[in-house]
């Protein structure tokens, strides 16, 4: 198995199991890695996932020997994307733990997640501008959107590598820990998502995600039109008459 799923209670941790090769991506990687999400998608208990690579490596991107030998990652319009999940939208969060390295597609990868929680020591890069390999799981696109023009045409046109803290600076990382830690932090952040009430969360990432290339006018009435459903599921009511219990004072989320 070129992948492995773990569950704890509403969260699942997916891990790209191929060390040896720092964790790159194969055909029947990609596949699996796929699968893994879509499996994540269509489960109605969990409610977040945290996507890493073993023994200290994020994912050095798509298998370059295996491309060599003919045996590349699928690069076609329909379907899946080069190295998997890239192409999905989901409806519920993904979080990446990034230690080591996260380059070429890998940083396509962790980009595709909501949120990267990295180690100080993790290496994030455009590595396969050496290569002539170029990005076609999302890099052009999301990277931008991320972190602005500028800094992402630094990294896209040098291939130069962005480890920990400029990460952080760029908002290329959202949280940053000690070596090692990258895991655990991210599934402590995944663990206080699934405490809140999932209906108006996952509402408000979607309004983020499909607001992109819509007119102000009409991404402010569809955020409307999102938030509505959510009051009438019955959710927000649930939540206001728990504040008036005593929940939630004070900023505090303790008692959610």
């Amino acid at each position: 198995m070129s992948v492995l799923s773990e569950k704890h209670g509403d969260l699942v941790v997916i891990t790209i199991d191929r060390p040896a090769l720092r964790n790159a991506v194969d055909f029947d990687t990609a596949r699996a890695l796929a699968d893994e999400f879509r499996r994540f998608e269509n489960d109605k208990q969990q409610q977040v996932a945290v996507l890493t690579g073993r023994d200290g490596n994020f994912c050095a991107g798509a298998d370059l020997k295996a491309v060599a030998e003919g045996r590349g990652n699928r690069v076609v319009l329909d379907g899946d994307g080069p190295l998997g999940p890239t192409r999905m939208t989901l409806s519920k969060p993904v979080i990446a733990a990034v230690e080591g390295f996260a380059v070429a597609g890998g940083l396509e990868l962790a980009l595709w997640c909501d949120m990267r929680v990295a180690s100080t020591t993790a290496v994030f890069g455009v590595y396969c501008r050496r290569w002539g390999v170029p990005l076609v799981d999302g890099g052009t696109v999301r990277l931008p959107r991320l972190i602005g023009q500028s800094h992402a045409m630094d990294m896209i046109l040098t291939g130069r590598s962005v480890e920990g803290e400029e990460a952080l600076r760029m908002g290329l990382a959202n949280r940053l820990t000690e070596p090692g830690e990258a895991l655990h932090e991210a599934i402590k952040l995944a663990e206080s998502l699934t405490h809140f009430p999932p209906r108006c969360m996952r509402s408000d990432r979607r309004s983020v995600l499909t607001q992109w290339g819509k007119p102000l006018d009409e991404a402010l009435q569809q955020e409307t039109l999102l938030g509505r459903e959510v009051i009438k599921s019955g959710e927000t009511v649930h939540g206001a008459t728990r504040f008036l219990g005593g929940a939630g004072r004070h900023g505090s989320f303790q008692d959610l």
